[in-house]
């Protein structure tokens, strides 16, 4: 049986955000977050880079848009860049984002 939440119990999500490559050595891998319910994609990648300017800027171009490069999953699916404005964070998911792959 479940009980009610008190109005002052907030809900708390907790996702997992892993970079690789070069956006790994910038931010590190496995970042546990709790980030605020109705959180964006490109909102909780913003607030982890602004911690690096260098990653921030690997990342974003000069109008605040991804770059074209970067790839961005959730669960192992892909989202697009074009999306992640719109595209809310769910509890337990788990983000991925890479740079370019370059391959041959």
């Amino acid at each position: 049986m479940r009980h009610p939440k008190k109005e002052s119990e907030e809900e708390i999500m907790k996702v997992k955000v892993r970079f690789f490559a070069q956006f790994r050595e910038l931010f590190g891998s496995d970042i546990v977050i709790e980030p605020a319910p109705g959180t964006t994609f490109t909102s909780l990648i913003e607030d982890i880079s602004q911690k690096n300017r260098e990653g921030y800027n690997a990342i974003f171009d000069e109008q605040g848009a991804f770059r074209e490069f970067v790839i961005l999953m959730r669960n192992g699916k892909r989202i697009d860049t074009s999306d992640a404005k719109i595209t809310k964070i769910m509890d337990g998911d788990e983000i991925a984002v890479f740079p370019p792959v370059a391959g041959g």
